[in-house]
């Protein structure tokens, strides 16, 4: 790890609360980013404070809800002048429902969180990263941005959209400094896996054609933060509308 990567760089990381998310703001924070953090979990939040401060770091991290445009702006307002690195991290599972036991809250909720909160946080850092002349977006999409059978309709559709969102930002804004990629994640030890309790015993049964090559060992958010950390540093900077899978070849069977 190198504790001057992101030296000198603000940093917000969205679902800092756990996971992913909080493993992200650490490692960004290790490396000398300022980093900036959200979640809607308060006590997650605490969690990644007491962590910070176990790694002899510290981050300024607040409670703010992604599908909350007012939350949003004052979110980026509260990170500065500067929005240097954008981690889109936080995301929902949707229980493996299928769409004809899909019912439009699950859906709009799913898409909320997963597609429209990485949109609109997305929007928001455009000005301040054009004005600074660059910035980096990482969005985290999924393994079931490539085989849908790893997740339900409404997760599987999300993260196929963020694709597209990360792709359409890289196209028009590469121009302006900016680049915007997408990491996919496998299977990782997070309490998005281990709270999802199969809504559809079915659905669930089908999945097991597209979750059988998943590799036995799942990732350590850690090693997630990793790619993500790297997509956004100096060393990448050609990297732009790429999709990096991190998902220890499953994408591969």
């Amino acid at each position: 790890m190198d504790p001057t990567r992101h030296r000198g760089r603000t940093a917000l990381v969205t679902g800092a609360g756990s996971g992913i998310g909080r493993a992200t703001a650490i490692r960004l924070a290790r490396e000398g980013a300022d980093v900036v953090g959200c979640d809607i979990d308060e006590a997650g939040l605490e969690g990644t404070r007491r962590a910070l401060e176990d790694a002899g770091q510290a981050a300024d991290l607040h409670l703010a809800d992604i599908t909350d445009q007012a939350a949003i702006d004052r979110l980026v307002e509260q990170a500065g002048p500067r929005v240097d690195v954008l981690a889109n991290v936080a995301g929902i599972m949707d229980h493996f429902i299928p769409l004809g036991d899909l019912d439009d809250a699950t859906w709009d909720h799913v898409m909320d969180v997963n597609l429209t909160g990485a949109m609109r946080l997305s929007r928001a850092v455009l000005p301040v990263m054009q004005a600074n002349h660059g910035g980096a977006i990482v969005t985290v999409a999924s393994e079931a941005s490539l085989h849908p059978g790893a997740a339900g309709t409404a997760y599987a559709t999300s993260k196929h959209a963020l694709v597209g969102l990360v792709r359409s930002v890289a196209f028009y804004y590469g121009p302006d400094g900016i680049r915007s990629n997408a990491v996919l994640p496998g299977n990782v030890e997070t309490n998005i896996g281990t709270t999802s309790t199969p809504a559809v015993p079915w659905a669930m049964e089908r999945a097991k054609i597209a979750l059988a090559p998943m590799p036995p060992r799942a990732a350590q958010p850690d090693e997630i933060a990793a790619a993500i950390s790297w997509r956004a540093c100096d060393e990448a900077s050609d990297v732009n509308g790429a999709l990096l899978t991190a998902d220890g070849g499953w994408c591969a069977a």
